[in-house]
């Protein structure tokens, strides 16, 4: 049904996929605004609770006690395990729904960099498959320790910080990272758009890895990531664009201008379109470890991680993508 130009959903919509619409929106509430709810509530039981602020402040103490777990490895999987297998990601997973595939088998012995293209608005499609453990990730990549990388401001938020913790997110150093964990967001995503005929993918590459790496990196693509939201594009040079790299570079993260559905209707709002996403994880590179690697060794080795994502994305967009001839990954 349709009013206005807004087009609403049915009444007879199965209560299943209304729960699953409700926990994708809950999620969205949660990971979109944490950072502002955990100072919120804080502010919130200091100042206006009798009891539960003298509680807080034994909270605080845990904080500075806690403070470098996100650089030590973050939470074990003892405290993660039931959080990650939670019935919630579930109905999360099944909203779009989300599915993981793998292109080859991965030695558990070995350790992995898992560089995922397109970060998307909020990385939908990685975090239902390696922050949760619904879609299986350790059965397709047996004997391998999943963490995800997020930035650094969120576990220095109150409250807020137990969150990522809880779902095995860490934020170390590169070199640690490249020791011991399987997936990093070791290359930076900033800006995603699809258009009619090519997928850009604006990349901030960090070419500094080749000096400490000693593991090997693999491609991965979120394909549909870029459709379960649509995104106003800002040219270099325009005056949202400046405003956007002025705020990036004053708190971390661009603000972006960016339109999904609402819960009882499909035109506009937060909550992303129910759209299948699929994550594909393709073939490792191993990389050397090159203790003063010259600007034509660097330049080699991200060529060839730029020709394996590339070569990724041509071979799977079939599978993934309508029309997939007039889509191209330009990087």
């Amino acid at each position: 049904m349709e009013i206005l130009g807004v087009k609403f959903a049915p009444l007879n919509v199965p209560l299943e996929r209304r729960l699953q619409t409700l926990i994708v929106a809950i999620w969205i509430f949660v990971t979109a605004f944490g950072d502002f709810w955990g100072y919120l509530i804080t502010i919130y039981l200091i100042f206006y609770t009798e009891t539960i602020r003298y509680f807080l402040l034994l909270y605080f103490l845990w904080m500075y006690y806690d403070w470098d777990t996100c650089h030590n490895g973050g939470r074990s999987e003892i405290w993660t395990r039931m959080a990650r297998n939670n019935v919630f990601w579930r109905h999360f997973c099944n909203y779009f729904p989300l599915k993981l595939v793998k292109m080859v088998d991965l030695d558990p012995k070995k350790s992995y960099l898992f560089v995922s293209v397109p970060h998307g608005i909020l990385s939908i499609g990685i975090f239902g498959s390696f922050a949760s453990d619904i879609l299986d990730c350790k059965k397709l990549f047996p004997g391998l320790e999943f963490h995800t990388i997020t930035l650094d401001q969120h576990f220095k938020i109150p409250l807020f910080r137990e969150y990522p913790y809880s779902l095995g997110y860490d934020q170390r150093d590169a070199a640690n990272a490249l020791k011991r964990f399987l997936i990093s967001q070791f290359i930076k995503l900033f800006l995603l758009i699809d258009t009619s005929k090519t997928l850009i993918t604006a990349l901030i590459i960090l070419k500094n890895f080749i000096k400490i790496a000693n593991t090997a990196l693999v491609p991965v693509f979120s394909f549909g990531e870029t459709d379960l939201y649509n995104q106003i594009y800002s040219p270099e040079g325009s005056t949202l664009r400046r405003i956007q790299n002025y705020i990036r570079n004053l708190i971390g993260l661009a603000p972006i201008v960016f339109s999904g559905r609402g819960f009882f209707q499909y035109s506009f709002g937060l909550i992303p379109k129910r759209l299948p996403v699929t994550v594909v994880v393709g073939s490792p590179i191993e990389l050397p470890k090159i203790d003063e690697p010259t600007t034509e060794q660097i330049n080699e080795y991200h060529e060839k991680f730029m020709k394996s994502l590339v070569e990724l994305f041509e071979t799977q967009k079939y599978n993934y993508i309508k029309n997939a001839e007039n889509v191209t990954l330009e990087l």
